[in-house]
């Protein structure tokens, strides 16, 4: 799968692209849950992306898309499929991250990813796809409603 416009590509990652995926997920710790969460490791990416990318690479449950200019990931998007269970009958796929570096926002890369993520999901044969994000990235929000997402629920929580 590919898709070029703007001089950018959006394919699915290769072995090669790990590092740019360490990257932009450490981008994206930094900016959304490094600034929304502190309950959350921004470290992760870096101390445990490089196996995780790899190891989904070659998972058929995973989708790992890198949007690509010229060699340099620019931007990715990761996605998992969920088993049918007895509690919920069908498949669900969940868009676990996606980043776009500020400089490619208003290329429209991000509704790219979306499209190639919904089609992966139905070519898997997901009867629905999700997506988390933090309330008060109202940027976030937006993005996915006008790509088609709406709010089902809301989690609460309070420190300790």
């Amino acid at each position: 799968m590919s898709d070029q416009l703007h001089g950018v590509v959006v394919r699915t990652a290769e072995h090669a692209d790990v590092e740019g995926l360490v990257a932009c997920s450490r981008a994206l710790f930094a900016e959304d849950a490094g600034t929304r969460d502190p309950s959350i490791d921004i470290d992760w990416p870096r101390e445990h992306g490089p196996q995780r990318f790899a190891n989904g690479i070659d998972d058929p449950d995973r989708l790992l898309l890198v949007a690509d200019r010229d060699g340099e990931v620019v931007g990715h998007l990761t996605g998992v499929l969920t088993e049918a269970s007895a509690m919920k009958p069908v498949r669900i796929a969940t868009l676990v991250s996606m980043y776009v570096q500020p400089a490619h926002r208003r290329e429209q890369i991000g509704g790219r990813l979306i499209r190639e993520f919904t089609a992966w999901a139905k070519r898997k044969e997901a009867r629905f796809v999700e997506v988390t994000a933090y309330s008060s990235n109202t940027d976030a929000l937006r993005f996915y409603e006008r790509n088609g997402f709406a709010a089902k629920s809301v989690t609460l929580e309070t420190p300790l």
